[in-house]
């Protein structure tokens, strides 16, 4: 009853996948699509609002109507019911609803860098590169932004996935071999224990759709009947609101108890919310020392700045190819390609990326040697957080400047036309 997940950036072989893998566990597909027009079925939604959702537009008079917490929590709910019976490969981007305390789900993601797939998309469809360049633009742009509303990460972020497949590595049989030993384990799972996490998310969604017409920023897990919902938002008369929502969900069939929990960003004022704003999106750490990056990691965590870790040049380089990246904080002494060739190949291929330097190992001359190569800024290890912090932000604000001036210059061009 193992249950399988699968995004595929556009031009990969995964529909290739899905069908093989399909046709192999006699799993039945739930596309994007057919979860859509299934939801708007059941749940007596307008198609054109899920549509809307999934494109993260704006759909209008949403404080009054809730409609986007509508369609999420209907599209969990009809995941959920396919969940409980089984036996379902979803392929698509909204196999991100399924909370991550589901553990019989196996999550993939087969995706490889743009270049290659705009290639695999020409000829495929023997169109030219500009067409397909702007298909994977779209398509890209929509993952990016649905994963991101969902999640908080970027689209093809590693850490939620269990299996990363490079298309351009692996072919459909080899994926496919590799998503069947993986299935292979989960399947081993208890019934019972399947089956209970499957009811679990029955009732979580049947509650968020109870709750829906509250409004956003409201988390629900459950347990044997036993519901707790977390307020991730700041809202007015907290007590009386913890009343309301208790008693919306105690009216749904199968809740036991309700328990209600306040999350991190009930707290966030205004200011908050700006300054994370303006901290990196998306920071790449780069050092060989994994005990020391993680500990980086988890100390700029408490500042509001989320990052991803890796502990070579060449996994550096790589990432950035498939996942792109804002800011980078880089170590220079390491084996294979050091953080000189990083620096280099980055400036040269992806300049938009600004990369901070810190090292415990340069000279004056390394200093001058990474300014000058195009660096943001050099600090020696053992570097203040907070410097490293603000220095990050002044790199992100850089970054921003740039794209404001961006734009003006293309609504001049668009204008003086």
């Amino acid at each position: 009853m193992a249950i399988i997940s699968i995004t595929g950036a556009l031009f990969t072989h995964s529909d290739q996948t899905v069908a093989e893998l399909s046709s192999a566990l006699g799993y039945k597909v739930l596309t994007d699509e057919k979860i859509m027009k299934e939801t708007a079925q059941s749940q007596g939604l307008n198609l054109e609002n899920i549509q809307k959702v999934l494109d993260s537009k704006q759909i209008p008079f949403n404080d009054f109507t809730h409609e986007k917490e509508k369609v999420i929590a209907g599209l969990k709910k009809t995941m959920s019911d396919h969940i409980l019976q089984g036996d379902v490969i979803f392929h698509g981007i909204f196999g991100h609803l399924i909370p991550r305390w589901a553990t019989h789900v196996l999550r993939v993601l087969i995706v490889t860098d743009k270049e290659a797939r705009i290639l695999n998309g020409i000829s495929l469809l023997n169109q030219s590169e500009k067409e397909v360049t702007q298909a994977v633009n779209l398509a890209d742009k929509q993952a990016i932004l649905w994963v991101n509303g969902i999640t908080g990460k970027k689209a093809w972020d590693d850490s939620l996935y269990d299996i990363v497949a490079p298309s351009d590595k692996l072919t459909v049989s080899d994926t496919v071999a590799l998503i069947s030993e993986h299935h292979a384990t989960l399947a081993s799972m208890s019934d019972e224990f399947v089956k209970k996490e499957a009811r679990d998310f029955v009732l979580a969604a049947e509650v968020e759709v109870a709750l829906a017409p509250t409004g956003d920023g409201l988390m629900v897990f459950a347990n044997n009947g036993e519901v707790v919902v977390t307020i991730d938002k700041n809202v007015l008369l907290l007590s009386k609101f913890k009343q309301k929502i208790i008693g919306l969900a105690k009216k749904v069939d199968g809740v036991t108890s309700v328990e209600t929990k306040i999350g991190r960003n009930y707290y966030k004022s205004d200011s908050t919310y700006n300054l994370e704003f303006e901290t990196p999106l998306h920071v790449l750490l780069v050092d060989d020392e994994k005990e020391f990056v993680q500990t980086l990691s988890q100390r700029l965590q408490i500042r509001q700045i989320n990052s991803d870790v890796v502990y070579s040049g060449e996994d550096a380089l790589e990432t950035v190819n498939r996942d792109g990246a804002e800011v980078m904080v880089l170590d220079l002494k390491m084996p294979g390609i050091d953080g000189f060739q990083v620096l280099r190949e980055i400036k040269k291929t992806k300049p938009e990326i600004e990369v901070i330097i810190l090292t415990g190992h340069g000279t004056e001359k390394d200093k001058e040697t990474c300014m000058d190569l195009g660096a943001f800024a050099y600090l020696q290890k053992p570097a203040d957080i907070d410097l490293l912090a603000d220095t990050m932000k002044q790199a992100y604000e850089k970054i921003n400047l740039k794209k404001r001036l961006a734009s003006i210059d293309a609504t001049e061009d668009t204008t003086s036309k």
